[in-house]
């Protein structure tokens, strides 16, 4: 008897973010029973991506899908009206984010399109996923909320027509093995980027705060950063720079270590739809403080969570943390590749059969 081919998968991501990648990897490698093809594009020029990218692959080509998996960033309707020979092949829009909770900028201004691009992909899609409650939740009273504001030639019940065909399927996370021998109570890390969005100067105000409290710590600077510091890292480095001792973005391997010798991981984000960081810090060993909002509710107990953006109550926590002892982390075994492995395979199976 001969064997079935494989079912044809492809992979859409048009914006090459970090954690985008490591998904994308992850699904490919895990997940051979199909034949993936993966198309991607840089993340880089945010509002052009995310409304560019049907041009961008007009021309691409591609083995005839039996199914697609694409990211929210993908324009999914305009591509399948542009490209005929993808709007048969059932199709998955995976959410990493959504733009109706992506926090503005102090220099941005609301802008429709994204939030326009992901509605009517989700509409578009058979399957529509989320890497958490939050995520869903805050896409869905977005997308409400944007209706209501639409003046007339609505149609009724848009947002109950995607909640019927949506799930919630994180981002796996592969634990890091924490190192006992090694560990350092008093080792805070931040593992971000430092961008607006993270709030790293609620971040910075907090460490000089428990710095002028007499706290003995040390920090662990990690996350990309752009060329030119930001101003919160500029603080930290003038005013505690006997106290850094890592200070830069780690090659993977010095990264694991310095998070499996961590005391306690923080978090001050404004957005964050699965907080990833966070998640592998904790898997090795380090234990969380991390804003009462966002997803971080469905992660971690109250105990963890602090008032979002109250750098006093996080100095305070910290400093609490630091003179007494942080209790143990939690359990975040229910976000690694182990317990999410068979979900994601039957989202698969049942996007595109086995053959």
């Amino acid at each position: 008897m001969e064997d079935r081919p494989r079912p044809r998968i492809l992979l859409l991501s048009a914006y090459r973010a970090d954690s985008h990648a490591a998904w994308a990897h992850w699904l490919t490698r895990t997940f051979a029973r199909f034949e993936w093809t993966v198309a991607e594009l840089p993340g880089r020029y945010f509002r052009w991506r995310i409304r560019g990218n049907p041009l961008s692959w007009l021309d691409a080509a591609w083995p005839e899908p039996d199914a697609i998996v694409a990211t929210s960033m993908v324009d999914l309707a305009t591509l399948r009206g542009l490209r005929p020979e993808l709007a048969t092949a059932r199709a998955l829009y995976y959410f990493h984010e959504n733009q109706f909770a992506y926090p503005l900028g102090e220099r941005q201004k609301p802008y429709l399109e994204p939030q326009m691009v992901q509605l009517y992909g989700a509409l578009a899609a058979d399957q529509v996923v989320f890497n958490s409650r939050f995520n869903r939740d805050s896409f869905l009273d977005g997308v409400a909320e944007l209706l209501r504001r639409m003046p007339d030639a609505l149609p009724a019940g848009v947002p109950e027509r995607i909640a019927g065909k949506s799930r919630v399927l994180p981002v796996p996370v592969r634990p890091i093995a924490p190192d006992p021998a090694a560990r350092d109570p008093g080792l805070i890390v931040w593992n971000h980027r430092w961008e607006y969005d993270k709030g790293p100067d609620v971040f910075a105000d907090a460490v000089l705060g428990l710095a002028a409290r007499g706290a003995d710590f040390r920090l662990a600077l990690l996350g990309p950063r752009p060329a030119q510091a930001p101003e919160a890292l500029e603080r930290l480095r003038r005013r505690l720079g006997g106290r850094i001792v890592v200070d830069g973005r780690l090659p993977r391997a010095e990264y694991e270590a310095t998070l499996a010798r961590a005391g306690i991981v923080v978090s001050t984000a404004l957005q964050e739809f699965q907080g990833l960081a966070v998640l592998e810090a904790v898997s090795a060993g380090a234990t969380p403080l991390v804003p009462d909002a966002l997803v971080y509710p469905e992660q971690v107990d109250a105990g963890f969570r602090y008032p979002a953006g109250d750098a006093g109550a996080l100095t305070a926590l910290l400093a609490e943390w630091l003179n007494g002892g942080a209790p143990p982390p939690p359990d975040v075994s229910a976000w690694t590749e182990t317990a999410l492995r068979d979900p994601w395979g039957e989202a698969l199976e049942s996007l595109a059969g086995s053959g």
